[in-house]
């Protein structure tokens, strides 16, 4: 496992020295604090963890494969997954049910942080009932991210899972091979969370948060994937199936365990030494 981390920082942060530290958290607490992030939320699995997904479309949610896998690397099954929009402080936009989902073909539990598995560390999951736009407006994909550019994150974590945190700027270090790094400022149960651009009318969504590391001076960097045709594929594979069983069972990184104090199988936030 730490030749495949190696490998990842080698591949997105070979000549990067002496990063700068994330900027602060700000926990998103009130309602009016919310406008506009409602389509973020909690997606709790069962009653042992969570991690962070975003609406795409009414009835769809986005976040990490892994996360829809329990420690063993079995499907969880979509009854027990529910998603919540906007979670603060016990009180949700909206809450649904998980009808059915499906992951990214090929991605395989056992390959931990490989390169080939962050590209593939995508699930879609459609919600029973939709949750209308009014109330919380579904966000759209960047399509060509850069190094360089600013983005931001928001996301659940462990030790404040109780309401969405933003780290308004962070950027993006490397891309390439249909990966990305960040320098974001990200722990367990971000999992799955958004990383968003900062242009334009609106933020749209550059990738997804499924792992990272600290470096020797503390800045932490997070790796995610390339977005537009793993989703379409997802997209397709919704369509076509007609049961809620995926049909690779894959799992991945840590998503938190809330039941043993944020112990639980799965993405590495590991401290280099």
């Amino acid at each position: 496992m730490a030749r495949l981390v190696s490998l990842l920082t080698l591949l997105f942060t070979l000549a990067l020295p002496g990063l700068a530290p994330a900027s602060d958290l700000i926990r998103l607490t009130n309602r009016e604090d919310l406008l506009g992030w409602e389509a973020v939320g909690r997606i709790d699995l069962g009653q042992d963890s969570y991690c962070t997904g975003t609406l795409i479309a009414d009835n769809l949610v986005l976040t990490a494969a892994h996360c829809v896998f329990d420690n063993r690397g079995a499907p969880i099954l979509p009854e027990r997954i529910v998603f919540r929009a906007g979670l603060r402080d016990g009180a949700a936009i909206a809450a649904r049910n998980v009808s059915r989902y499906v992951v990214t073909d090929g991605y395989r539990p056992t390959d931990g942080m490989s390169a080939a598995n962050v590209r593939r560390d995508v699930a879609l999951l459609e919600l029973s009932v939709p949750i209308p736009t009014a109330t919380a407006s579904p966000f759209a994909l960047h399509h060509n991210p850069t190094r360089g550019d600013d983005v931001s994150v928001v996301s659940y974590g462990r030790k404040r899972d109780d309401a969405l945190s933003w780290e308004r700027q962070c950027d993006v270090l490397r891309r390439g091979q249909g990966l990305i790094s960040f320098n974001c400022n990200v722990t367990f149960g971000s999992s799955g969370a958004p990383v968003f651009s900062d242009g334009g009318y609106r933020a749209r969504i550059v990738s997804l948060v499924v792992g990272g590391h600290r470096t020797e001076h503390g800045t932490t960097i997070a790796y995610g994937m390339e977005l537009p045709d793993a989703v379409a594929a997802l997209k397709r594979k919704l369509r076509a199936e007609a049961s809620g069983t995926p049909a690779t069972a894959s799992t991945g990184f840590r998503k938190v365990d809330i039941t043993r104090g944020g112990k639980a199988s799965g993405a590495r936030f590991e401290k280099i030494q």
